[in-house]
């Protein structure tokens, strides 16, 4: 690898800043939902399909606390997730963390979870001010759907 791609691909919003990300913006109560960032894609890998877009996964540990029945990760537990994971897509969007405010979520709950889950979380359009994304959620295990939702963020 020729010592410019190096450097270009070290300074592309990866694993190390997201989890710096993790620790300074998410809230301590969001950070209490045990999330761990699986991945982050600040630029187009090697074969990526055309469709592909930058983005963040994060899992959301199963934990009794998180359901209101004891069993079901409740929507409040999933929408915080997606919300998360929008954070992180956007950073890896923009190369880096901006300071934004999320101003329209529409989730659409397909199933009950019981498991841990996948937020894959996408950026569709990336403005200057407003950023439009989808997260998907799926069970961890099973990987079966179970919510989507469409994101704006904008750039305060």
């Amino acid at each position: 690898m020729p010592a410019n791609a190096a450097a270009a691909t070290s300074s592309m919003f990866g694993l190390r800043a997201a989890s710096r990300l993790m620790l300074e913006v998410i809230p301590p109560w969001t950070q209490d939902m045990g999330l761990l960032i699986e991945a982050v894609e600040a630029w187009r890998p090697a074969g990526a399909g055309p469709d592909w877009s930058p983005g963040a996964v994060l899992r959301l540990p199963f934990s009794r606390k998180l359901c209101a029945d004891g069993k079901t990760v409740s929507p409040q537990a999933m929408m915080a997730l997606a919300d998360a994971a929008m954070i992180f897509a956007c950073a890896a969007a923009w190369n880096g963390y901006r300071p934004m405010n999320a101003v329209d979520q529409t989730a659409h709950f397909l199933g009950p979870a019981h498991s841990d889950l996948l937020a894959d979380a996408r950026i569709l359009r990336a403005g200057t001010t407003t950023t439009f994304g989808r997260v998907s959620i799926i069970g961890a295990w099973n990987h079966q759907p179970v919510a989507m939702v469409s994101a704006a963020c904008v750039v305060v």
